[in-house]
């Protein structure tokens, strides 16, 4: 399983949800890999050459290994704050450099659908966290939900599950809330299959 971990502050609320993801996983039997977007120095913002050069397969060289590890995976788990409606701009760079032509998808010639190529990835798991309650985010459309569930899914295999684990109402959650909120995070991850 491949963990893509995206917050810039350590023993932030989010770290603690990333820990419990870790342990369930653990716990689980699931052979883990870690990617930690802050502790890398991973650069979101794509670069106007990359961007020129998208239509080619693949990703930039210093990016491959993030490919390797998509391909590797047969489950993706991403932890993350919400912010602003959607995912942290790193995570989205993320998502904008590596799930590229070659890697994600391709486009066979005379089609006019992309074709997914992660189809390795059989789950996806978000652990998110909302300062707002959760009819805010309804009300502003879910787009981080969005694009996790619908339009990442679509580049992984047909039979992809998904499972939304979020804590809504964060700013207003007392201690005894977010316990709670670590624990189904570690229990839904130990019995993931």
């Amino acid at each position: 399983m491949l963990v893509v971990y995206c917050h810039p502050v350590p023993g932030s609320f989010v770290d603690a949800c990333r820990e419990r993801v870790l342990a369930g996983l653990a716990a689980g039997g699931h052979q883990v890999r870690l990617t930690d977007l802050y502790a890398d120095g991973f650069e979101p913002a794509m670069s106007s050459h990359e961007r020129a050069t998208h239509a080619e397969p693949g990703v930039a060289p210093e990016l491959q290994h993030y490919a390797d590890d998509l391909a590797w995976a047969d489950a993706l788990v991403l932890v993350y704050p919400t912010w602003w409606g959607g995912q942290p701009a790193m995570l989205k760079g993320w998502i904008d450099r590596v799930w590229v032509a070659g890697v994600a998808w391709e486009l066979p010639v005379g089609s006019a659908v992309l074709r997914p190529l992660l189809t390795n990835v059989r789950r996806i798991v978000v652990v998110t966290t909302h300062g707002s309650p959760k009819y805010v985010n309804a009300l502003q459309g879910e787009g981080g939900k969005r694009t996790a569930l619908r339009s990442i899914r679509l580049m992984c295999s047909k039979r992809t599950r998904t499972t939304w684990c979020a804590l809504y109402g964060l700013d207003r959650a007392d201690t005894a809330d977010r316990e709670r909120f670590l624990d189904r995070v570690e229990r839904t991850l130990t019995k993931l299959r």
